[in-house]
């Protein structure tokens, strides 16, 4: 017998199991992980840019050891690029070996009609599984393993490929007409993620499961900090998890995420501060700020974030 599948038993094994595969979530995140393994229902994770999305479905992945599938979305993704290509290249460079074979079956054609028909006749030795380009798509619907399937930043697609995704992953079967219907031999463990730049159909949204991940509460980002840089001090952590969460308040363009709360915290470990003060912060903003706006607002309220 093959070996057993590595499922979650629990929602405590799925928090617990995370945290191994070094990504730490909430109880809600738990629980949906958990509940999509039973129901096998896709997940739709949404929230700001930044705060997890995507390393979830990489740390499912890990802990649940199966291989990671990523289709990236983006304007202008259509059904080829993310089911199969057809590898015209290499069906041409087999026609060319094979020349004197096919001047065999249209031997003695007595029409031009009639040669079509003979070629038309052995279209399965070019229409075959050995000319096909998996997509990420056809990749999870055909692999022999259960795998974990990210449709990554889903909102960037057009709604037409939105449409063709929600059928896909309503009976996890592609047709391709030239070999028939492919059925998932497993169902894979999907998630999609989006970063609300467009709202989702409701379609779709009833089809999945749905998570919205926020910037984490102080503790959380405390142990988020202290799994990912092992180094800092308890001190030093607190600090910058506290201002943080007080630029975070403030109305920015974009609010610094938790990517690069972890940037910052490696940042003033590399620059050897042990305590965090007004001028540190004012010196190495622009590791959390991607825009001197917001720059420009969070120096002028520098004594009320360090105080």
């Amino acid at each position: 017998m093959g070996k057993k599948l590595k499922k979650f038993k629990d929602v405590d094994h799925v928090a617990t199991a995370l945290e191994s595969a070094d990504y730490i979530c909430s109880k809600t995140i738990a629980t949906v992980v958990f509940l999509a393994q039973a129901t096998l229902k896709p997940v739709l994770v949404e929230g700001p840019a930044g705060v997890g999305k995507t390393e979830l479905s990489k740390a499912v992945a890990r802990s649940l050891r199966r291989e990671l599938i990523r289709l990236q979305c983006y304007e202008g993704l259509d059904e080829t690029k993310a089911l199969y290509e057809w590898e015209y290249a290499k069906q041409l460079l087999y026609t060319q070996m094979v020349k004197e074979k096919i001047d065999d079956v249209v031997s003695g054609a007595h029409s031009l009609t009639e040669a079509v028909d003979r070629i038309a006749d052995q279209e399965d030795a070019f229409f075959s599984e050995r000319f096909i380009q998996p997509r990420p798509l056809l990749q999870a619907i055909s692999s022999a393993q259960p795998v974990v399937l990210l449709v990554d930043e889903v909102d960037k697609s057009d709604p037409e490929f939105e449409a063709f995704l929600l059928e896909v992953l309503s009976d996890f079967q592609v047709s391709i007409p030239e070999l028939g219907t492919r059925t998932a031999r497993n169902i894979p463990f999907v998630f999609l993620t989006s970063n609300d730049s467009r709202d989702m159909s409701d379609a779709l949204k009833r089809r999945c499961i749905h998570l919205y991940i926020d910037y984490p509460n102080r503790d959380l980002e405390m142990k988020i900090v202290r799994l990912k840089i092992p180094g800092i001090k308890v001190k030093l952590a607190g600090q910058l998890i506290d201002a943080i969460h007080k630029i975070r308040d403030l109305d920015l363009k974009k609010k610094p995420c938790v990517s690069e709360t972890l940037d910052w915290a490696q940042s003033l470990i590399a620059l050897q501060i042990e305590d965090l003060s007004p001028e540190v912060v004012r010196d190495t903003l622009n590791v959390i700020l991607k825009y001197q706006a917001d720059v420009d607002q969070v120096r002028d309220k520098l004594e009320k974030i360090i105080n």
